[in-house]
C-alpha cells in the first residue's frame, strides 16, 4: 500500500432536477398539504375505527409532486378509482380528484364491516375485480371519507369535497391529461392483520387555484386587521387612565400605623430630591421627578421603562 497516495474523498451525490418538468409547488406549500393530510389521516382513523369497530392506524407516508402519467403508470385494469370534486364555484375544474386503495385493504374492510376479522385472502388474485354488490361497500365508505376531507383544510379555506362515481378500469379512462402536475398524497392503513395502501392525487391546477384563494384570503385579513388597529388606537386614544405617582415604599408596625397622628413625620429612607416612580396598571412605565407646573404638583418624565 502506498502511504504517499492521498486517499479519495467519497463522491458527493447531489438530486437530479427536471428542468423539462420543473416544480409547481415550493417546500412550504408541501409542508402546508402534509400538515393538512396528517389531520385528515387522523380523523379518517377515527371514521374507520367507529364504522369497522376494528383498530387501525393510518399515516402520511409521502406528499410527491409529479406527472399524472406516473401515478396512471402504475393503476392496472382492476384497480378502483373513486372520483371526487369540490363543491366550490370558483374553484371547480374538469380534473377530478382520485382515491385509489389497494384491493386487499378494501376487501379487509368489507369483510369486517360485514362482522368478519378482515384476515386476507392468500389466495387472492392480482387481477381480482369487485363484485356488484363489493363496489356499492366500496362506494358507501369512500363516500364518507371523502366528505370528511374538507374538514382538514377549515384553518387555511373553507371547502366541501363530493364524491362523484367511481371508475372500475381506470386504465380505460383518461381522467387527467398525462402530463398534468398532480400531487400525489400517499397513507399507510395498518390493522392487526392487514396493511395497505391509500392514494391521493390531486391536481395542480386545483391546487394553484385554492393556494391563490388562501392568499387572497391571508391577504384580506391583514388589510383587516390593520384597519381595526387604527381604529382600536383610535378608541384608545380618548380612554381614562389611572397613572400613580409612588414616592416612596416603607414598612410600619401596626402598632405604629394605629398610633399616626397629624403633624407626624415618616421616614421614607429615601432624599428629597430622589426619583418618583409612575405606575401604570401595576406596572412601572417611568420615573422622573416632583415638581411644580402651573401652581399645581407635577411630575416631570426622566426616563421610560416599557417601549410602546
Amino acid at each position: 500500500m502506498n502511504l504517499d497516495t492521498p486517499a479519495k474523498e467519497p463522491e458527493k451525490k447531489y438530486k437530479k432536477y427536471d428542468f423539462y418538468s420543473p416544480r409547481k409547488f415550493t417546500k412550504e406549500r408541501i409542508k402546508m398539504l402534509n400538515s393538512i393530510f396528517e389531520g385528515y389521516a387522523r380523523v379518517i382513523n377515527s371514521r374507520i375505527n367507529a364504522r369497522l369497530h376494528a383498530t387501525c392506524e393510518i399515516q402520511v407516508e409521502s406528499i410527491e409532486e409529479q406527472r399524472y402519467y406516473e401515478f396512471s403508470n402504475a393503476l392496472t385494469e382492476s384497480d378502483v378509482l373513486a372520483l371526487a370534486k369540490i363543491d366550490m364555484e370558483k374553484l371547480q375544474e374538469e380534473n377530478p380528484i382520485l382515491v385509489h386503495m389497494d384491493t386487499a385493504i378494501v376487501l379487509t374492510m368489507l369483510d369486517r364491516l360485514m362482522g368478519g376479522e378482515g384476515a386476507p385472502d392468500p389466495n387472492l388474485p392480482s387481477e381480482y375485480k369487485l363484485t356488484d354488490l363489493e363496489l356499492n361497500m366500496y362506494e358507501d365508505i369512500i363516500r364518507d371519507l371523502i366528505a370528511l376531507m374538507g374538514g382538514s383544510w377549515e384553518n387555511y379555506i373553507t371547502l366541501q369535497f363530493e364524491y362523484v362515481r367511481t371508475e372500475v378500469n381506470p386504465t380505460l379512462v383518461q381522467l387527467i391529461g398525462f402530463e398534468e402536475t398532480v400531487v400525489l398524497v400517499g397513507m399507510t392503513i395498518k390493522f392487526p392483520n392487514c396493511s395497505g395502501r391509500m392514494n391521493l392525487c390531486l391536481p395542480g391546477v386545483m391546487l394553484t387555484n385554492i393556494f391563490s384563494e388562501i392568499s387572497k384570503i391571508t391577504t384580506r385579513h391583514a388589510s383587516a386587521s390593520e384597519d381595526k388597529s387604527d381604529e382600536i388606537f383610535g378608541s384608545l386614544r380618548e380612554s381614562d387612565l389611572e397613572i400613580v405617582a409612588e414616592l416612596a415604599r416603607t414598612r410600619l408596625l401596626l402598632s405604629d400605623l394605629y398610633h399616626l397622628n397629624v403633624g407626624d413625620v415618616v421616614d421614607i429612607s429615601r432624599p428629597k430630591d430622589a426619583l418618583v416612580y409612575l405606575n401604570i396598571g401595576g406596572r412601572r412605565w417611568f420615573d422622573g421627578r416632583m415638581g411644580i407646573y402651573n401652581k399645581q404638583m407635577a411630575v416631570k418624565i426622566n426616563e421610560t421603562y416599557i417601549k410602546t
